[in-house]
């Protein structure tokens, strides 16, 4: 059964949701994982080459601790270390694709308000 939310719960929930995702780095770790990927630290240090060290650790560690991602580290040397998203983490890959998907509709409507076309509800009205 869902769960019934007043305008103050759903935005409590939400609030706790971004906090979550807050961060300038996290997203984009993310999205690494998305569709069952697995990466290594190397990894995400050549595909996300802006981050420090630092905040590529401090990053993993926070999506870990909240449980978006697992960590999984092998017996051997060099140490071996592998991320992933969690059951509950890649829950999170269809929000994340729908944010994408309404952030592209603001580009259209933006197009739109910039050609001077009226704008069109995707609905018709």
């Amino acid at each position: 059964m869902s769960k019934l939310y007043s305008p103050e719960s759903a935005a409590s929930g939400v609030e706790q949701v971004l906090r979550l995702l807050e961060g300038r780095w996290k997203l984009i770790i993310l999205f690494h994982l998305f569709d069952g990927k697995v990466q290594r630290y190397s990894d995400f240090e050549k595909l996300i080459p802006g981050i420090s060290q630092k905040m590529l650790a401090q990053q993993l560690r926070q999506l870990e601790s909240d449980g978006i991602v697992s960590r999984m580290v092998y017996p051997q040397v060099p140490p071996k270390v592998e991320y992933r998203l969690t059951e509950w983490g890649q829950a999170l890959c269809p929000a994340l694709d729908a944010m994408l998907k309404w952030a592209e509709k603001r580009e259209n409507y933006a197009s739109l308000a910039t050609d001077g076309t009226s704008f069109k509800n995707p609905n018709g009205e």
